[in-house]
């Protein structure tokens, strides 16, 4: 079991944020929005069931997902591509596959740090490239 059910508000992003979105392809827009919007995550458990509910200022996004299993994901900047999590140790890792050739992977790993505070760690495989964003637990 995962440490990292709960809700969850964006407290910070390393320098490194904007940098891993354009890796990813994308525009110059969305980056803007991407490093400017409040954002919140839900994590949520009913035996086998897992939901991921992601929302925020711009767009939101509601993840159901068994572990182990692949489903198709769109990203909320739009991306299609094949997803899996799964648990190691106390982290939730979620897989990103793109589908389209040249598209990057991504590995996405929530780790619970304290009682208060989630670290997601995103890293675009295969581009050397890693970025920590903060969460602090939040009561809707």
């Amino acid at each position: 079991m995962t440490k990292v059910l709960g809700h969850w508000k964006l407290f910070s992003s390393d320098d490194k944020w904007d940098e891993y979105m354009r890796t990813l392809g994308i525009n110059f827009v969305l980056r803007k929005v991407g490093n400017s919007i409040t954002s919140y995550e839900e994590i949520k458990q009913n035996g086998d069931d897992w939901e991921l509910n992601i929302t925020s200022t711009f767009k939101n996004a509601h993840l159901k997902f068994k572990l182990g299993e692949e489903f198709d994901e769109t990203t909320l900047d739009g991306r299609k591509c094949k997803s899996r999590f799964v648990v190691e140790g106390e982290d939730l890792v979620h897989y990103q596959k793109g589908i389209k050739p040249g598209e990057v992977d991504s590995k996405i790993t929530r780790t619970r740090v304290d009682d208060e505070t989630m670290t997601i760690t995103l890293e675009a495989i295969d581009k050397n490239l890693v970025t920590v964003r903060t969460f602090k637990r939040h009561t809707p």
